[in-house]
């Protein structure tokens, strides 16, 4: 979700969130993005509903599983219930056809955000640079009457050490996950949503809300779709600051 940045996309993700009703949400990390936050304060109010939205499922009976992701590990120290919501590591969620289901944010598994700390935090520049290119680029599409467009997503899938990290990254969670004895894993992480199989292990990555705008849905027979909401514009002119008090 990376809330407290100008790449996240609060307009799709509150529509998703009034879509679904369901019996369990899980947050699988990089809720609130601190490590953005750390650079400059950004909080528009619609960052605020999105939280706001969430603690209300809470109230009204949704259990919300929390697992944070490296933007927002602070959240660690925090671990355990909280009424409906929990925080925790990772998950094993029973789905509805028996299969168990290993759910984690993915970065304990990338070895420059665990080893070269500096590095992972470079990288997120560059990869925000890019992203605060996405509104001038789609504000010139749209005056040609075409769709939206994402540069840092092009060039994850164009660039070829982005596609290698991507496919070793993907194969090391699997192993990981064989280790619990399960039958699949969900990820998040690599903002690149996939449903495949590898293996005896079937791989889903949720993808984002900066550029895929997805999630996973589980049915009541225990199939699990990707739902995809189209990204709303961002204004290359919105650039003010505002912050506001979260009521629980």
């Amino acid at each position: 979700m990376h809330l407290g940045t100008r790449g996240a996309n609060a307009g799709a993700l509150l529509d998703f969130l009034r879509d679904y009703e369901v019996e369990t949400l899980y947050i699988v990390g990089d809720l609130i993005d601190i490590w953005a936050l750390r650079r400059g304060i950004y909080w528009p109010q619609e960052h605020n509903d999105v939280i706001q939205k969430i603690l209300r499922k809470g109230r009204k009976g949704t259990r919300i599983i929390y697992i944070p992701g490296n933007h927002d590990e602070l959240v660690t120290d925090f671990e355990g219930s909280y009424g409906n919501i929990t925080i925790q590591k990772h998950a094993i969620h029973e789905l509805a056809d028996g299969r168990r289901l290993f759910v984690i944010h993915g970065h304990e598994l990338d070895t420059v955000v665990q080893n070269v700390k500096w590095l992972a935090f470079l990288g997120d520049v560059g990869y925000q640079f890019l992203l605060s290119l996405n509104p001038a680029i789609n504000f010139v599409r749209r005056r040609f009457g075409l769709g939206y467009w994402s540069l840092s997503a092009y060039a994850k899938k164009r660039v070829k050490d982005a596609v290698s990290f991507v496919g070793r990254f993907e194969e090391e969670v699997v192993r990981y996950a064989r280790d619990y004895s399960v039958d699949a894993v969900l990820c998040g992480h690599i903002h690149s949503a996939a449903i495949r199989q590898i293996g005896p292990v079937t791989y889903y990555n949720c993808g984002d809300w900066v550029e895929t705008c997805s999630a996973l849905v589980e049915s009541a027979t225990g199939q699990i779709e990707m739902v995809k909401y189209e990204p709303f514009p961002v204004s290359v002119e919105n650039s003010d600051i505002v912050s506001s008090t979260v009521s629980s």
